[in-house]
């Protein structure tokens, strides 16, 4: 019997088609030159003009940067040619959620390793429905990047996703760790491969662009004050870019660094640096979110 799940049927399907299409568009701005900010932002508006929110800053991840990088405000960086480019979105529709990914290797130099991560994706994705341990899951991914010479990343993965919370419940490894815990029919999930030219384990990088509300406790500081009261009004505890503030609020950039960094002081904001493949490998990531049924998986972007 299949259990009930805090999402609207209904308005997951939307975001995810939205979603599916802000991929697609996605491809038609990652090019040679572009500036990183400005294929941010023309996704980030492609979800909004479609209807939804953002379920959390478009990622623009390059080369040995696995996840979590989205571009600064006035961000000078362009796209090469030779990079392989991350581009991890989600769209929110009310308080559903949905997550997904695709690599590009913009002259096709390290095409290979983009067509490992989606090979596995899929490989993953046939073995998704009700009773399956997450660690055969796992094991699959892990066959399909070393059958094609490379590692799975193995402290990233993919994971449960409930209403309002994007990385809740279950955790889906990319390799075999072990983990008998089963699929339930009707959770929703994204599986996540990443596949990578190194070691296979990220790292804390050195730059944090995307932080998160986790509490309200009341800040000393006015600044700290409306920057809380900003992002709880128009984010609430879904992620959010730094740049978003710059570009929204009224005080000065310095100011809103200062109270970030006393916003994380007093345990009001999370931040979500840059993970870094360890060896520095170059690293590719595919996602979709999907619905695990019976006997399968509805694919929901």
């Amino acid at each position: 019997m299949m259990e009930e799940y805090d999402y609207d049927i209904n308005e997951l399907k939307a975001a995810g088609k939205v979603s599916a299409l802000a991929m697609g568009h996605a491809r038609t701005l990652a090019k040679p030159g572009a500036k990183l900010e400005d294929v941010a932002q023309g996704i980030e508006k492609f979800i909004k003009d479609s209807g939804c929110d953002m379920a959390f800053p478009v990622n623009l991840s390059t080369d040995s940067e696995a996840a979590h990088y989205t571009p600064e405000h006035g961000d000078a960086r362009v796209i090469g040619e030779n990079d392989v480019i991350k581009v991890d979105l989600g769209a929110r529709r009310n308080t559903n959620l949905t997550d997904c990914a695709f690599t590009l290797s913009l002259n096709n130099k390290y095409s290979k390793l983009v067509e490992a991560s989606e090979e596995a994706l899929e490989n993953a994705l046939s073995m998704v429905k009700s009773g399956r341990s997450v660690c055969d899951i796992g094991g699959e991914i892990e066959k399909t990047a070393r059958k094609h010479g490379f590692n799975p990343i193995k402290n990233l993965g993919g994971h449960g996703i409930s209403e309002e919370d994007l990385h809740a419940g279950k955790f889906i490894p990319n390799f075999n760790n072990g983990d008998s815990t089963q699929l339930k029919e009707g959770e929703l999930i994204a599986i996540e491969p990443f596949v990578t030219t190194g070691v296979g384990q990220v790292t804390d990088g050195s730059t944090t662009q995307i932080y998160q509300i986790i509490s309200t406790r009341m800040p000393r500081s006015q600044e700290a004050r409306q920057v809380l009261e900003f992002c709880t009004g128009n984010y609430s505890t879904y992620p959010f870019a730094l740049r978003w503030l710059i570009s929204g609020m009224k005080i000065s950039e310095f100011m809103i660094r200062k109270s970030i960094s006393e916003l994380i002081t007093i345990g009001d904001i999370e931040a979500f640096p840059v993970l870094v493949e360890k060896s520095k490998g170059l690293v590719a990531q595919s996602e979709k979110t999907v619905i695990v049924g019976s006997e399968g998986c509805t694919v929901i972007t």
